[in-house]
């Protein structure tokens, strides 16, 4: 369903996604809000990993929630704010897309919303109706 394109005309990406996704028409998109490494019990871990790691599960929840799963994604926007952190968050973001390579942003910030937090992730996802 969505066309990945890494045209010829652009430099490899860094990592693993793609330059372009296209959505074809009559697509339903799903737009999910920054999701930090807090469960649902308001937890957040002190250690990156398992931040990170709880920042996909909540992903992956926030998509099944709509009936979409991570192959869905379109766009990922990710907030880290320690670039030593860079390869943990690659390693973790590649296992979870499986394969998946939508766009990709990457930024490193200063802070985020509360000083604990060290990663956000948003998405987009698209599926057929």
């Amino acid at each position: 369903m969505l066309n990945l394109v890494n045209p010829d005309t652009l430099p490899p990406p860094a990592s693993k996604y793609s330059h372009i996704v296209e959505v074809p028409d009559g697509t339903r998109l799903a737009f999910v809000s920054g999701q930090v490494g807090m469960d649902r019990d308001g937890h957040t871990p002190e250690d990156f990993s398992a931040q990170c790691a709880q920042v996909f599960r909540n992903l992956t929840a926030a998509l099944a929630a709509v009936g979409m799963e991570v192959s869905d994604t379109v766009r990922l926007n990710a907030y880290l704010t320690d670039s030593a952190h860079l390869a943990t968050y690659r390693e973790l973001r590649d296992a979870w897309a499986q394969g998946h390579e939508c766009a990709s942003t990457l930024v490193m910030v200063a802070a985020l919303a509360a000083p604990h937090w060290q990663v956000e992730v948003e998405l987009v996802a698209a599926r057929a109706r």
